[in-house]
């Protein structure tokens, strides 16, 4: 199994994973055209050929990123896509010089072991306001937000520059 960007011909199959788990409410609609318009944002693992997992990381600025729309298929569930997925979003979160990564989820546990740490909703404002706000579960959310890095201390990007021993790195962690 390996990671990488994808590309536009991996659509449907990013949007046939994700439609498994919108009527339980696990991940959020992405209709395909949302998908095609966000395609550099998505990562794929896949195993011998076939895309068993996808993964997209959503750039807030150099302040905050979120991790999301999860999934790896059922028979690659426990067999380390998943762990893959993430260490591949978390390099490119890293490439891009983001100070915390945030993502929402239902199994803290899975991305605890990888260094996420649970905080409150309220923390983490602009993912709260991009997605939260159309979520049918807003007023009974139960997912865990959890983070990685410095949690941003306003929302929104700051016109004012920063010196760079302010960015912090992102720890890769290790398994």
């Amino acid at each position: 199994m390996h990671a990488r960007s994808a590309k536009l011909p991996d659509a449907f199959a990013i949007e046939h994973l994700i439609q498994v788990h919108i009527g339980d409410g696990t991940l959020l609609p992405r209709p395909l055209s949302e998908i095609c318009e966000n395609i550099r944002d998505f990562t794929v693992v896949e195993n011998e050929g076939e895309i068993v997992g996808c993964g997209a990381l959503h750039l807030y600025g150099l302040h905050l990123a979120e991790i999301r729309s999860i999934t790896v298929t059922g028979k690659s569930k426990g067999k380390g896509a998943g762990r893959i997925l993430i260490d591949a979003l978390l390099k490119e979160a890293r490439r891009q010089s983001v100070t915390c990564v945030c993502l929402f989820t239902r199994i803290p546990d899975f991305f605890g072991r990888m260094g996420f740490q649970v905080v409150e909703k309220e923390a983490l404002p602009d993912k709260l306001l991009k997605d939260c706000m159309k979520c049918t579960r807003r007023n009974a959310c139960d997912e865990i937000a959890m983070y990685m890095g410095t949690l941003p201390k306003v929302a929104g990007i700051s016109r004012r520059p920063r010196a760079a021993q302010e960015y912090v790195q992102i720890a890769r962690q290790q398994a």
